[in-house]
């Protein structure tokens, strides 16, 4: 030490050194920090996921479920209608068309007719 102390200079010896160790140790225990805590925050997004894609799965469920609830609660007689409006959609469509080519076809009539 540059000056005399009233302190056995054993123990001043063990303090620095003990300090030294610590200012030494400060990055590494700092770094195992900073992993404990990366660690912890990826399980907590892992856990979040998981429980997002079992309330997505519920709602799912549900949606499925209502639409069976409805189908059930339709009559007979309401569904054979529907089916049968909706085998009828391109009709209309289809005449028009046909209508269509046949006045085409009218209208090119041969020279010799």
């Amino acid at each position: 030490m540059a000056f005399p102390t009233s302190v056995n200079n054993q123990i001043t010896d063990a303090i620095t050194q003990s300090d030294v160790k610590v200012v030494g140790e400060a990055p590494a225990m700092a770094l195992g920090s900073l992993y404990q805590t990366l660690a912890h925050s990826t399980g907590v997004l892992f856990e979040n996921a998981v429980s997002a894609q079992q309330q997505q799965n519920t709602l799912a469920q549900a949606a499925a479920n209502m639409g069976v609830m409805q189908i059930y609660a339709l009559d007979a007689a309401t569904g054979a209608g529907a089916a049968e409006k909706a085998g009828q959609i391109g009709i209309a469509d289809t005449l028009t068309g046909l209508l269509t080519v046949l006045n085409a076809f009218k209208a090119k009539k041969p020279a010799g007719l």
